[in-house]
């Protein structure tokens, strides 16, 4: 291991620009997976932000019982798909309408008797209800004998839950895509040290060195041009968000959890790369 490490360090002392041309094209490839990231993760919280306005509203019958939309109400915040349930009485559902829709004043001032039913607002958990599931729950509350209609935004609601399957199988093939680019970018330019040090390589076969420790200060060379190509495609990447956010259109960072992971590949896909590279050439040296 203390070898590994110092055979490494002299390897980045005896050729720096191989290590920075390798870091730079590593850093290029893990800077647009951090872009396609912050594309990702933005249309994510977006998506996120229309589903938590998905909701199922009940309107009641002038004479159901107190007791019976209490009863349903009960049962309705003890599923676990549900975030809230809220009872909106006829008062209410008037005072809204003056305020959302100040264009009909005039219509509402004329009017001597409340025409809006009462109703009940069923919100549901983002991330955890789909389209048929919504359409379950509506079809649930449709069922009581003191509903007279069920609204759900049936409309769109098909829509906004295929794009949530789109953005999510594009987040996984593209990045994917885009880690094997990496990879594929790593294991060149281990290829490229490996040529670099062919005689040396050669002189320790001779001597008997075995593969695993000629192996070695690769995988590590690896795994440290993996990470600092990650730190730079970091910088990149915000710098990118820096100039974008607030000027362009307004973005939000990654998870600090996606940054490590980030980092985290970038050094897993040195040693994977490095690991095939030199299985694969340093027989043939």
């Amino acid at each position: 291991m203390a070898y590994a490490l110092r055979d490494t360090v002299a390897a980045f002392r005896r050729a720096p620009l191989l290590v920075v041309l390798s870091a730079t094209l590593i850093g290029l490839s893990l800077f647009l997976i951090g872009l396609f990231g912050i594309a990702a993760h933005n249309i994510r919280r977006v998506l996120d932000q229309v589903e938590s306005r998905v909701e199922v509203v009940a309107y009641l019958r002038d004479d159901a019982e107190p007791t019976a939309v209490e009863l349903a109400m009960s049962e309705l915040r003890a599923d676990a798909r549900i975030r809230d349930v809220r009872y909106v009485s006829r008062e209410e559902a008037l005072r809204r309408a003056q305020d959302e829709l100040p264009e009909f004043q005039g219509v509402f001032a004329g009017i001597e008797e409340n025409p809006l039913p009462a109703s009940v607002e069923i919100a549901l958990h983002p991330n955890r209800q789909g389209a048929a599931e919504v359409r379950g729950i509506a079809e649930h509350a449709r069922s009581w004998p003191f509903v007279e209609d069920v609204a759900f935004g049936d409309d769109w609601l098909d829509k906004v839950y295929l794009l949530r399957s789109v953005a999510g199988a594009a987040t996984i093939v593209l990045g994917a895509a885009f880690a094997v680019v990496a990879a594929l970018i790593i294991g060149a330019a281990i290829r490229l040290a490996i040529f670099a040090r062919r005689d040396e390589i050669a002189i320790m076969q001779l001597v008997g060195a075995t593969d695993g420790y000629i192996r070695r200060p690769f995988l590590f060379e690896g795994l440290f041009t993996g990470l600092l190509g990650g730190l730079l495609a970091l910088g990149a990447t915000w710098l990118v968000y820096a100039l974008l956010s607030g000027s362009v259109i307004e973005l939000v960072w990654l998870p600090d959890l996606w940054i490590v992971l980030g980092l985290a590949a970038g050094g897993a896909l040195g040693v994977l790369a490095s690991a095939v590279a030199v299985r694969r050439y340093v027989r043939t040296v």
